[in-house]
């Protein structure tokens, strides 16, 4: 009798493993034409609404061995946001093991040369990437930490213009960290320590270059203009002159003008170098290597004045204000 209960006690034990291994590691749709699916997995989904989603997909052959692989092999709370590019001859193993180590599909993200932050989180949301609000608040971060050339600024808080533009490999519905990490990380290498060397022997620092930089990237197209504005700009500042940068103004009115109404320019902002002299407390852009080494290195002239013809993408330069006020006449009417 016992031998019996041992031999059906080991055929059930042996049957019900058959079972396990057969739901685990059997596709669903082993012999059909592979097909693809993108299966999106949004932040804040629960494991059963995740599990809902594969079986309504009809990515899985059972929604309950799915749930009992990822509870034996502990990945219940790891199951991660993005996009996965999920096949119907996946066993439920393995979809299992590329949500929860997060094997999502990567896509690509371009920061623009100029792009200030709202605008990269608002290009984010727009190809659902993730949301302008969670971009915004992790690049309003204390990221000094783990970025020691963000202290030489001497600013805390705040991305704006420090995320240096290029192309970053992103994976939808995830934290937004990874991006920042990648465009900081960049930013470090191409303000070289040997930049960084050429700036100090300027009695300038890398914040104020950055600054520069920043208004230069919106002020001109190419850098044989951004160079010699750079000139001018500092050279108004040593002289004590406000640099009466359109494109400081436009930062503080959302506008995009290439030149600043009037009315503008009498705002009561710091950033209105109208009526504050000297640079503004901070990047208005995020600007390219270009408007960087222009700051850096820019072109001595005699110029002191300079005007974007509306346009034409042509920089007009004056060396008297009676030349600026017949340039303005010709390309503006005032």
């Amino acid at each position: 009798m016992n031998r019996k209960l041992l031999q059906w006690g080991g055929i059930i034990l042996i049957a019900i493993a058959a079972l396990f291994l057969f739901e685990f590691f059997v596709p669903k749709s082993l012999f059909s034409k592979p097909q693809y699916t993108v299966f999106s997995v949004t932040k804040g989904e629960s494991e059963q609404d995740i599990i809902d989603a594969l079986s309504k997909q009809k990515l899985i052959r059972s929604p309950l061995f799915f749930k009992l692989y990822v509870a034996a092999t502990d990945n219940r709370k790891k199951l991660q946001a993005g996009n996965y590019r999920l096949t119907n001859h996946m066993n439920t193993a393995k979809i299992a093991t590329a949500i929860a180590t997060g094997q999502s599909m990567k896509e690509y993200f371009t920061v623009i040369e100029g792009w200030k932050l709202t605008d990269i989180a608002h290009e984010l949301e727009k190809r659902n990437i993730v949301s302008a609000k969670d971009f915004l608040a992790a690049a309003n971060k204390d990221w000094t930490q783990d970025f020691p050339l963000l202290k030489t600024t001497g600013k805390k808080k705040g991305l704006e213009g420090f995320l240096f533009p290029d192309t970053y490999e992103v994976s939808p519905g995830k934290e937004p960290d990874h991006l920042i990490e990648s465009a900081l990380a960049n930013f470090e290498k191409k303000l070289s320590p040997e930049l960084q060397r050429e700036i100090a022997t300027q009695k300038k620092t890398n914040f104020q270059i950055l600054v520069m930089a920043s208004i230069l990237e919106k002020e001109a197209n190419n850098m044989a203009d951004k160079k010699i504005i750079a000139g001018i700009l500092w050279k108004r500042i040593a002289a004590g002159m406000p640099l009466q940068a359109d494109a400081t103004v436009n930062y503080v009115t959302g506008k995009s003008d290439a030149k600043a109404a009037s009315a503008d320019t009498s705002i009561n902002s710091p950033y209105n170098t109208y009526k504050y002299y000297g640079l503004p407390p901070g990047p208005i852009s995020n600007p390219g290597l270009e408007s960087i080494l222009a700051a850096i290195r820019p072109v001595a002239s005699s110029y002191w004045y300079y005007l974007a013809a509306d346009g034409t993408g042509k920089t007009i330069f004056s060396a008297t204000f009676a030349e600026h006020q017949a340039a303005m006449r010709k390309y503006f009417g005032s």
